[in-house]
This record gives structure tokens, sequence and C-alpha cells, in this order.
């Protein structure tokens, strides 16, 4: 078995009690996503089967030495400074919860702080790579025209996957090419269109679109063969289809369309506010590390063609 195995079963049951407590505090109170909740359930097992071997009988027996000694071993599982941030943060969470709730008196993660992660920059497509991508094969068929066209509105826009698949019908306007876009936290935004995805836009709807839905009605704009709303699950697969056929070999995402749209758009001369409200970021900060990608280009530029660079 693996030192760092989920197995806890020696713990005593206040161990799980207290675990139960916390994760169900996480879903009702703070009303964190269900991908936190599972992470963070993922690190408590993972320290508690860690526990175990220590033969701890209390959560009060666990002190900073207990702590520095799990995390060395979870170092020797070479995990990005992401992960050990997250885990570290998981079970900072964890103990303030029992400390607040009188439940252990001392935080043994008080005094520890978070590893650095550091800026992770967001990866863009080129401009010849995005025009490789946009290109529809020779033969097209409904779900093929659907599936470009929601490609090419993806860039224009620079939608998140999720944001894409649920616009409704009568959310696009193509007389004004302004699409209405329900971001995170429920906030709306119009993100404007250009008249490529406006013409493409039109032709899904007067063709592919009925041959799709076969009579059935749908007030979403890109329509399953069932005649539902897409899943981000078959937009992934659509996304990695198209860049097989245009023989991109780097693996590809839908956000990376989205990252691709900013970065171009900046590079190009937009103003960050503007590329701000498109995105639906709520703070500049968030959109300003695309400004680094920018940045990053120059200095590559510089070095390769500055005579005494």
């Amino acid at each position: 078995m693996s030192p760092l195995s989920n197995s806890h079963q020696s713990l005593s049951p206040s161990f799980l009690s207290a675990k139960s407590l916390f994760l169900h505090y996480l879903i009702t109170e703070k009303r964190v996503a269900d991908n936190t909740v599972l992470a963070y359930r993922a690190d408590i097992d993972l320290f508690f089967s860690f526990l175990g071997r220590q033969k701890l009988a209390t959560l009060e027996g666990v002190d900073s030495k207990i702590i520095h000694a799990f995390l060395e071993q979870c170092a020797t599982r070479h995990l990005s400074h992401r992960s050990n941030a997250r885990r570290i943060s998981a079970l900072k969470s964890f103990f303030g919860f029992l400390q607040t709730n009188s439940i252990i008196k001392h935080n043994p993660l008080a005094a520890i702080d978070l590893p650095r992660t550091g800026s992770q920059l967001p990866k863009a497509l080129s401009v010849s790579d995005v025009s490789k991508l946009l290109t529809p094969p020779a033969i097209i068929t409904p779900q093929i025209q659907r599936n470009y066209t929601m490609l090419h509105l993806l860039y224009a826009t620079g939608m998140r996957v999720s944001e894409l698949v649920a616009i409704p019908l009568a959310a696009c306007n193509l007389s004004s090419c302004f699409v209405r876009v329900i971001g995170k936290g429920n906030k709306e935004r119009l993100v404007p269109f250009g008249i490529p995805a406006q013409e493409l836009i039109e032709h899904y709807l007067k063709t592919a679109r009925p041959l799709i839905l076969k009579g059935r009605r749908s007030n979403v704009l890109f329509v399953s063969n069932r005649g539902r709303g897409m899943s981000r699950l078959r937009f992934w697969q659509i996304i990695k289809e198209a860049a097989i056929a245009a023989g991109i070999s780097r693996p590809i995402s839908p956000h990376m369309l989205r990252h691709s749209f900013a970065t171009h758009l900046l590079t190009h001369g937009a103003d960050l506010r503007s590329v701000q409200l498109m995105l639906g970021h709520s703070d500049i900060a968030t959109t300003q590390i695309y400004t680094h990608i920018d940045q990053d280009r120059l200095k590559e530029l510089h070095k390769k063609f500055h005579p005494r660079g």
C-alpha cells in the first residue's frame, strides 16, 4: 500500500465526524463549488490516512511537527506548487473551522504559509493556428456546420464554454451583432461579434439547425441531436476533433480560444478595460495577465532581432 493511500479505517469516529461537519459547512454555508469540495475531501482523506499511521487518538494531538512530516511525505510525490498550496489551504480551513467551533483549541497550520504558486500564463493559439482550426472540412453535415459556427463564435466573443453551450436563441441579436451572455455570479454582459460570425450563425439557423431539430422546438441556439442544449464535455470533444482535422498536434481546449481571443485583441491594440468587459472579469487584475503574454512576445522579438540584444 502507498504511504499516502486514502485508507483511514484506524481513526476514531470523531475524526470522521469532524470531516463530515466541515464538508457540510462548505456546502451549506460557504456554498463552495462541487469540485472544490471534492478536492478538499480528498486532501483531508489523504491527511487522515497519514494520521492513522501515527496512532493519534484525537485531533488535538495534531501539531506543527505532524503537519511538517505530512507535507514532507507529500513532497515525495513531486506534486506541483499549486497542488501543495491547495492541500495546505484545505487543511488550514479544516482546522480553522474546528478551532472556531471549539472542537480543538489551536490550529496547527496557523503559522504555516502557503507556497508561492506564481502566475500561470494562459496558453493561446497563434493566429495561423486559429485560422486552421476555424477552417471546416470539404464535406459539411448539419452537425459539422453547427460545430464550426460554435468555434467561430467562441473565438469571436471569448466566451466561456459553459456560456457558449447555454446561449438562448433569443440572446443572439444578429442585426446588431451582439450576444447577451449570462456569466459567473449570474452577471449579464453584452459581447459583440463580427460579420463572419454573423453570416455563419444566419446560415446555421436557416439550414443546419432545422435539420438537427427535425421538427422539434428548442430555445437554445446550438442544439444537440436530441433537440436539447449541448454539454460542455461534448464541445470538448468537438474542439479536439477539429484540432486533429486541422493538423494541430498540441493539446487544445475550449478555454484556449478564450485566451486567444483576449491575447489577439490586446496584441492588436485593444484597451484592457474593454477586454475585461468582454471576458466578464469582475477584477481587471485577472485580465492583466494577458498583458504579460504580449510582453513575453516583445522580449522574444527583441532578443531575436536586436543587434545587441
